[in-house]
């Protein structure tokens, strides 16, 4: 008899610690009961804007020059930017922050600025050839200079996960 109620507490006993151990094949619904390993934190970077006078300054006169005439003497972009026009393109967006020049690591914009967007079904003419290298960073800094700190931010971490790929 008691070789039966041993049987019998073994088959108990192994039944619950199967059960304990779930369905591997089944979704938890409740993830805050289930403990989560813990993960490595992001360092929080906080990128210096280049914050030259001078480059600002050759950077607004070069964009007026040459980028004003579409983009707007503030970079403020054409009205109604999103929306096609009779052509199907797109007019010139903003790059004073409130487009989505931000969205592209540098090497893209710089890529827009010499290239254009012709080729790709745009109508913005490039300008290599037109344009130094340094004339276009003085411009993309005079451009980034208008970008509220934040969104700043936002680009400089998109770009530097970008330089790691």
């Amino acid at each position: 008899m008691l070789i039966i109620r041993f049987k019998f507490l073994w088959i108990i006993a192994a039944s619950l610690l199967l059960a304990a151990c779930g369905e591997p094949d089944k979704p938890i619904k409740n993830m805050s009961s289930v403990q989560q390993p813990a993960k490595p934190m992001e360092k929080s970077v906080v990128f210096q804007r280049n914050n030259d006078i001078a480059k600002i300054v050759r950077g607004g006169k070069i964009f007026k020059q040459n980028c004003a005439s579409c983009h707007g003497d503030n970079a403020q972009g054409a009205n109604n930017w999103q929306k096609r026009d009779a052509k199907g393109k797109f007019p010139p967006p903003p790059l004073d922050g409130t487009g989505h020049a931000w969205h592209h690591p540098m090497a893209g914009l710089k890529q827009t600025i010499f290239f254009g967007t012709e080729k790709i079904g745009g109508s913005m003419p490039g300008w290599q050839g037109k344009l130094t290298h340094t004339q276009v960073d003085d411009v993309l800094t005079w451009v980034q200079a208008k970008w509220p700190d934040e969104l700043y931010q936002a680009w400089a971490n998109n770009n530097a996960r970008s330089l790691k790929k």
